[in-house]
């Protein structure tokens, strides 16, 4: 009998269980999770839904049930040889220790980056340093509207927030400034001019607020694809986050997903990218060439890291990735602020947009 191979992505990354019956139960295949990944049965949650990787309490864990049932085949939920599905689990794994290798530890000259790559263990970050971001309704609906019904989210579209940051780590977003550009399909280019961006601070300052974060916009195609970021959104964040001297730096994304009634509905998610994603880009360990026969859901490293317990050069994005809760608010005095606003940057506006 043919065996299959199906792949799970956890928050350890991506692995793989193989199974010998085509017919097994969702028990049997958590079974076959214990065994082979060492995650205890009890623990498990599985699912089809990728958003279950971002649930942030048991609780909401918990509302994902389409693989609840022990006894479902699954063949019945349409997974085959190579499908994904995704594992939530708590606590700790109990990994079996390493096969001893004597040539291996005495016998191999190490250099001082081997050493260093050895210690570069990369783990999921829990908590963002920014306690929540909220968004000027009028500068949100601006953004999303001129992406929806001039763009139809077919080529993706970026912008720069600028806003507050109060004593407790909240963010506030009053308007975005869009730089020249080129957004395709899959790419986006921001043709940033030092001399427009330096004005828009000067203008930012005089209002109180300064850079708070980055937002961008994926294209209809992407919907279709299994990862929150693809490797180059990852890049294109990380370098912002990496630019920024504040912690509580936000990236959003801005998509849109299919509502219960079959129509298009505009979806706002944030996040920081983690201390360790923005540590591996100072220090130079991501490719930033990365060919298309890469699979967007994995960020490429110059050098082995540890994920769990394997040395690999790939990353699950969603690693770098932590959740920022979302609100909105509307600013009673944006108007007065968009007129100085809009008479201060009269002529960067004839090159570029602000969204206010």
């Amino acid at each position: 009998m043919t065996k299959m191979m199906i792949r799970i992505r956890s928050r350890d990354g991506l692995e793989r269980v193989t199974i010998e019956n085509p017919h097994t139960t969702i028990g049997q295949l958590k079974t076959l999770i214990e065994s082979q990944l060492r995650v205890p049965i009890q623990a498990q949650t599985l699912s089809a839904n990728q958003n279950m990787l971002l649930a942030k309490t048991l609780d909401d864990v918990a509302r994902f049930t389409d693989m609840s049932n022990p006894q479902t085949p699954i063949s019945s939920i349409g997974l085959t040889h190579g499908s994904i599905i995704y594992l939530s689990y708590e606590g700790e794994r109990k990994i079996a220790g390493p096969n001893f290798n004597p040539a291996g530890s005495f016998g191999k000259k190490m250099t001082v980056d081997d050493l260093i790559a050895k210690q570069m263990r990369i783990t999921r970050q829990e908590n963002p340093h920014c306690e929540l971001v909220s968004f000027d309704r009028d500068a949100a609906n601006a953004f999303q509207h001129y992406v929806n019904d001039s763009l139809a989210f077919a080529v993706k579209r970026g912008g720069i927030m600028y806003g507050t940051v109060s004593p407790e780590g909240k963010v506030e977003v009053d308007f975005i400034y869009e730089p020249p550009q080129q957004g395709t399909e899959d790419n986006l280019i921001l043709l940033r001019d030092p001399d427009e961006e330096n004005l828009v601070d000067a203008i930012a300052m005089g209002l109180g607020m300064k850079k708070v974060g980055f937002i961008f916009t994926q294209t209809i195609s992407q919907t279709k694809k299994d990862y929150t970021m693809s490797n180059s959104e990852i890049l294109q964040a990380a370098e912002f986050h990496a630019q920024s001297d504040l912690k509580e730096w936000v990236t959003a994304v801005v998509k849109l997903e299919v509502n219960e009634d079959g129509g298009a509905d505009v979806h706002f998610e944030a996040f920081q990218m983690s201390d360790m994603c923005v540590k591996l880009f100072k220090d130079g360990w991501f490719e930033t060439e990365v060919g298309e026969d890469v699979d967007p859901k994995l960020s490429m490293m110059k050098k082995d890291v540890v994920i769990g317990v394997k040395d690999t050069r790939e990353v699950d994005n969603d690693f770098f990735l932590v959740v920022v809760k979302i609100f909105d608010h509307q600013t009673s005095a944006i108007t007065t602020k968009c007129s100085i606003m809009w008479i201060a940057v009269d002529i960067a506006y004839k090159v570029s947009r602000f969204t206010f």
